[in-house]
Protein backbone atom coordinates (compact mmCIF):
# COMPACT_ATOMS: atom_id res chain seq x y z
CA UNK A 1 0.00 0.00 0.00
CA UNK A 2 1.28 3.41 -0.86
CA UNK A 3 2.03 5.81 2.00
CA UNK A 4 -0.54 8.38 0.84
CA UNK A 5 -3.26 5.69 1.12
CA UNK A 6 -2.05 4.35 4.46
CA UNK A 7 -2.48 7.64 6.36
CA UNK A 8 -6.28 7.94 5.87
CA UNK A 9 -6.70 4.24 6.65
CA UNK A 10 -4.70 4.62 9.89
CA UNK A 11 -6.73 7.70 10.90
CA UNK A 12 -9.97 5.83 10.28
CA UNK A 13 -8.78 2.82 12.29
CA UNK A 14 -7.70 5.03 15.20
CA UNK A 15 -11.05 6.83 15.20
CA UNK A 16 -12.89 3.51 15.16
CA UNK A 17 -10.76 2.16 18.00
CA UNK A 18 -11.34 5.30 20.07
CA UNK A 19 -15.12 5.02 19.76
CA UNK A 20 -15.09 1.28 20.35
CA UNK A 21 -13.33 1.74 23.68
CA UNK A 22 -15.27 4.77 24.88
CA UNK A 23 -15.62 4.85 28.63
CA UNK A 24 -18.93 4.95 30.45
CA UNK A 25 -20.51 8.41 30.54
CA UNK A 26 -19.51 10.67 33.44
CA UNK A 27 -22.64 11.58 35.40
CA UNK A 28 -21.30 15.06 36.20
CA UNK A 29 -21.03 15.84 32.48
CA UNK A 30 -24.50 14.64 31.51
CA UNK A 31 -27.06 17.20 30.45
CA UNK A 32 -30.28 16.78 32.40
CA UNK A 33 -33.75 16.81 30.84
CA UNK A 34 -35.12 20.32 30.43
CA UNK A 35 -37.57 21.34 33.15
CA UNK A 36 -39.95 22.81 30.57
CA UNK A 37 -39.61 19.86 28.15
CA UNK A 38 -42.54 18.57 26.12
CA UNK A 39 -44.65 15.92 27.81
CA UNK A 40 -44.88 12.54 26.07
CA UNK A 41 -48.37 11.26 25.38
CA UNK A 42 -48.39 7.76 26.83
CA UNK A 43 -52.17 7.37 26.64
CA UNK A 44 -52.08 4.58 24.06
CA UNK A 45 -52.74 0.87 24.25
CA UNK A 46 -51.15 -1.26 21.53
CA UNK A 47 -50.99 -4.98 20.86
CA UNK A 48 -47.63 -6.67 21.31
CA UNK A 49 -46.37 -9.39 18.98
CA UNK A 50 -48.01 -12.02 21.21
CA UNK A 51 -51.45 -10.39 20.86
CA UNK A 52 -51.51 -8.92 24.38
CA UNK A 53 -52.65 -5.36 25.10
CA UNK A 54 -49.84 -3.11 26.34
CA UNK A 55 -50.65 0.29 27.79
CA UNK A 56 -47.82 2.76 27.46
CA UNK A 57 -49.09 4.60 30.55
CA UNK A 58 -48.24 1.48 32.60
CA UNK A 59 -44.59 2.48 32.09
CA UNK A 60 -45.00 5.98 33.52
CA UNK A 61 -42.49 6.37 36.33
CA UNK A 62 -39.80 4.54 34.37
CA UNK A 63 -37.23 5.98 32.01
CA UNK A 64 -38.48 4.92 28.57
CA UNK A 65 -36.61 4.54 25.31
CA UNK A 66 -39.46 4.64 22.77
CA UNK A 67 -38.20 3.40 19.42
CA UNK A 68 -40.23 3.59 16.19
CA UNK A 69 -38.61 1.07 13.84
CA UNK A 70 -39.29 -1.36 10.99
CA UNK A 71 -37.93 -4.71 9.84
CA UNK A 72 -36.99 -3.19 6.45
CA UNK A 73 -35.01 -0.35 8.07
CA UNK A 74 -31.24 -1.00 7.96
CA UNK A 75 -30.31 1.65 10.59
CA UNK A 76 -32.98 0.16 12.87
CA UNK A 77 -31.34 -3.25 12.59
CA UNK A 78 -28.00 -1.67 13.50
CA UNK A 79 -29.39 0.14 16.60
CA UNK A 80 -31.45 -2.69 18.09
CA UNK A 81 -28.54 -4.77 19.53
CA UNK A 82 -27.45 -1.67 21.48
CA UNK A 83 -31.00 -1.24 22.80
CA UNK A 84 -30.99 -4.85 23.96
CA UNK A 85 -27.72 -4.26 25.82
CA UNK A 86 -29.07 -1.08 27.45
CA UNK A 87 -32.33 -2.75 28.44
CA UNK A 88 -30.50 -5.68 30.01
CA UNK A 89 -28.08 -3.35 31.81
CA UNK A 90 -30.58 -0.83 33.22
CA UNK A 91 -33.92 -2.66 33.48
CA UNK A 92 -33.45 -3.20 37.22
CA UNK A 93 -32.94 0.58 37.59
CA UNK A 94 -36.38 1.39 36.23
CA UNK A 95 -35.57 1.59 32.52
CA UNK A 96 -37.53 0.05 29.67
CA UNK A 97 -37.24 -0.09 25.90
CA UNK A 98 -40.52 -0.09 24.00
CA UNK A 99 -40.05 -1.00 20.35
CA UNK A 100 -42.97 0.23 18.24
CA UNK A 101 -42.89 -1.47 14.86
CA UNK A 102 -44.19 0.61 11.98
CA UNK A 103 -44.29 -2.45 9.69
CA UNK A 104 -47.56 -2.36 7.79
CA UNK A 105 -47.67 1.44 7.73
CA UNK A 106 -46.76 1.41 4.05
CA UNK A 107 -49.31 -1.36 3.42
CA UNK A 108 -52.53 0.14 4.80
CA UNK A 109 -54.64 -2.46 2.98
CA UNK A 110 -52.81 -5.33 4.76
CA UNK A 111 -54.24 -6.28 8.18
CA UNK A 112 -51.75 -5.57 10.96
CA UNK A 113 -51.99 -9.21 12.11
CA UNK A 114 -50.34 -10.27 8.86
CA UNK A 115 -47.15 -8.43 9.88
CA UNK A 116 -46.87 -10.36 13.16
CA UNK A 117 -45.06 -13.48 11.80
CA UNK A 118 -42.45 -11.23 10.14
CA UNK A 119 -41.99 -9.30 13.41
CA UNK A 120 -41.75 -12.47 15.50
CA UNK A 121 -39.09 -13.91 13.20
CA UNK A 122 -37.15 -10.62 13.25
CA UNK A 123 -37.36 -10.40 17.06
CA UNK A 124 -36.16 -13.97 17.40
CA UNK A 125 -33.28 -13.42 14.99
CA UNK A 126 -32.07 -10.32 16.86
CA UNK A 127 -32.95 -11.82 20.29
CA UNK A 128 -35.05 -8.80 21.22
CA UNK A 129 -36.06 -9.24 24.87
CA UNK A 130 -38.00 -6.02 25.38
CA UNK A 131 -41.67 -5.32 24.49
CA UNK A 132 -42.36 -5.10 20.75
CA UNK A 133 -45.57 -3.29 19.92
CA UNK A 134 -47.62 -3.08 16.73
CA UNK A 135 -47.85 0.55 15.65
CA UNK A 136 -47.95 0.37 11.87
CA UNK A 137 -51.66 1.12 11.64
CA UNK A 138 -51.80 3.57 14.56
CA UNK A 139 -51.52 6.93 12.83
CA UNK A 140 -52.84 8.59 16.02
CA UNK A 141 -49.80 7.41 17.95
CA UNK A 142 -47.39 8.27 15.15
CA UNK A 143 -48.92 11.77 15.00
CA UNK A 144 -48.54 12.17 18.78
CA UNK A 145 -44.79 11.71 18.39
CA UNK A 146 -44.15 13.83 15.35
CA UNK A 147 -45.16 12.21 13.11
CA UNK A 148 -41.79 10.56 12.45
CA UNK A 149 -40.19 11.69 9.18
CA UNK A 150 -37.76 8.79 9.02
CA UNK A 151 -36.81 5.63 10.82
CA UNK A 152 -35.61 4.84 13.29
CA UNK A 153 -37.15 7.63 15.33
CA UNK A 154 -36.34 7.29 19.01
CA UNK A 155 -37.30 9.21 22.14
CA UNK A 156 -35.85 9.05 25.64
CA UNK A 157 -38.64 9.88 28.09
CA UNK A 158 -38.02 10.68 31.75
CA UNK A 159 -39.88 9.20 34.70
CA UNK A 160 -42.01 12.37 34.75
CA UNK A 161 -43.12 11.75 31.11
CA UNK A 162 -40.98 14.60 29.76
CA UNK A 163 -39.25 13.98 26.44
CA UNK A 164 -35.55 14.30 27.22
CA UNK A 165 -34.18 13.61 23.75
CA UNK A 166 -35.23 12.71 20.24
CA UNK A 167 -33.30 11.15 17.35
CA UNK A 168 -34.32 10.58 13.76
CA UNK A 169 -31.97 8.17 12.04
CA UNK A 170 -29.15 6.15 13.50
CA UNK A 171 -27.49 7.22 16.75
CA UNK A 172 -24.79 5.26 18.61
CA UNK A 173 -25.57 3.27 21.73
CA UNK A 174 -23.25 5.52 23.75
CA UNK A 175 -25.40 8.58 22.96
CA UNK A 176 -28.53 6.80 24.16
CA UNK A 177 -26.76 5.52 27.27
CA UNK A 178 -25.70 9.04 28.21
CA UNK A 179 -29.26 10.30 27.73
CA UNK A 180 -30.74 7.40 29.72
CA UNK A 181 -28.32 8.01 32.59
CA UNK A 182 -29.12 11.73 32.51
CA UNK A 183 -32.85 10.97 32.68
CA UNK A 184 -32.26 8.58 35.58
CA UNK A 185 -30.08 11.11 37.40
CA UNK A 186 -32.61 13.88 36.73
CA UNK A 187 -35.39 11.86 38.33
CA UNK A 188 -33.22 11.00 41.34
CA UNK A 189 -32.85 14.68 42.26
Amino acid sequence: MKVWMAVPVMIALLALAATAHASEPNLQELEMCEADGEMANLDFTLKDIDGEDVSLSDYAGKVILLDFWATWCVPCRIEIPGFIELFDKYESDGFVVLGVSVDGMEESDVPIDETVPRLQAFAEELQMDYPILLGGHRQDMLDAFGPPFGFPTTFVIGRDRKICSHHTGYAPKEAFEAEILAAMADSDL
